[in-house]
C-alpha cells in the first residue's frame, strides 16, 4: 500500500487523538491521564539526528510529561530516518517494548468482497457511536483500569469520526466488537479496538467484524484501510493475512527508566 506510508503516521495519530497535545517542533508530545500508551507518548514527527538538538528536545519531553506525573515514552517506528533517534535513546537508557506490525488493505477484487472466507456480515451491528454494550466489550478484553480509565479511553475514541461494529453470540449477548476510524480528509481508514470476549473465541465473530467493517469502508469510497497488531500475536495475524492485509511498517515504544532517588544519609 505504498499511497499510505508517506502520511500513514499523521493518520494513526488523527485516529487515536490523545486529549492533550503540545506542538514542541520537531516533536509531538501527547498525554491522555496515563490511559493507553500511544496516547501518552512522543511521536516524533521529525525524529532528528543532531546530538545537541536530540538532548534539548529530551530536556524538554521530559519537563512537560514530567508536569504530568507521566513516563516518558517515544512511539518510534520503524525506518532508516529512525536510526539516529533510536540509538540516542538506546544511550540514555529506554526500554524497548510493545513491538508492533502496520498492516494495510487495498481494496480490490476479492480483498473488498470477503477475502478471508467469512461467513455474510449480516447481524453484525454498526453504529455511528460507541454504545455501553460495545464499550463494555472492549475494554473487558484490552482494558487497563476502572471506570474512570474507560471514560477517558472513549473520549479518544469519541476524538475521531469512527464507526462501530457488535456482533452478539447465539443468546443474544455482545461478544465481538470493532473500531474503523475515519480521520478527516483521508480515503483510508483505520481498523482498531478489534476484541472478543474469551468465552465466544473460534466461533467467527472477529472475522465478521474485520469484513463488516472493511464492507462499511467501502461502501464510503475508501481506498484502504491500516491496522496495528502485537508481533507477539501469531493468531490475531493469521486472520489479518486472510483478509488480504500485508506488513507495511513496524513500531515500538521507548520509555525511560525510572531514576532512582537518593537515599541514606
Amino acid at each position: 500500500m505504498p499511497e499510505l506510508v508517506p502520511r500513514l503516521e499523521s493518520l494513526m495519530d488523527a485516529a487515536w487523538p490523545a486529549l492533550e497535545r503540545h506542538d514542541a517542533g520537531d516533536w509531538i508530545l501527547r498525554a491522555a491521564v496515563g490511559v493507553t500508551q500511544r496516547a501518552n507518548s512522543v511521536w516524533p514527527r521529525e525524529p532528528g539526528e543532531d546530538p545537541e538538538a536530540l538532548r534539548r528536545s529530551l530536556a524538554g519531553a521530559r519537563r512537560w510529561y514530567r508536569d504530568r506525573r507521566l513516563p516518558l515514552i517515544f512511539q518510534v517506528f520503524d525506518g532508516a530516518g529512525y536510526a539516529p533517534l533510536n540509538a540516542f535513546l538506546d544511550a540514555e537508557g529506554f526500554t524497548r517494548q510493545s513491538e508492533t506490525l502496520i498492516l494495510s488493505l487495498v481494496l480490490a477484487g476479492s480483498a473488498a468482497d470477503g477475502g478471508s472466507g467469512a461467513a455474510p456480515t449480516a447481524g453484525v451491528e454498526v453504529l455511528p457511536h460507541p454504545s455501553e454494550e460495545w464499550l463494555r466489550v472492549w475494554w473487558e478484553v484490552d482494558g487497563r483500569g476502572g471506570d474512570d480509565a474507560l471514560a477517558v479511553a472513549a473520549e479518544i475514541l469519541r476524538g475521531c469520526p469512527s464507526l462501530y461494529a457488535l456482533v452478539r453470540d447465539g443468546d443474544g449477548r455482545a461478544a465481538a466488537v470493532g473500531r474503523l476510524a475515519l480521520p478527516a480528509g483521508s480515503v483510508h481508514g483505520g481498523l482498531y479496538c478489534m476484541a472478543t470476549l474469551p468465552a465466544a473465541r473460534r466461533q467467527g465473530f472477529a472475522s465478521a467484524i474485520l469484513q463488516s467493517l472493511i464492507q462499511a469502508g467501502d461502501a464510503r469510497g475508501l481506498d484502504g484501510f491500516w491496522l496495528l497488531v502485537t508481533a507477539a500475536n501469531h493468531g490475531a495475524q493469521e486472520l489479518y493475512a486472510q483478509a488480504g492485509f500485508h506488513e507495511t511498517g513496524r513500531y515500538l515504544y521507548r520509555q525511560e527508566r525510572p531514576r532512582r532517588g537518593l537515599t541514606g544519609c
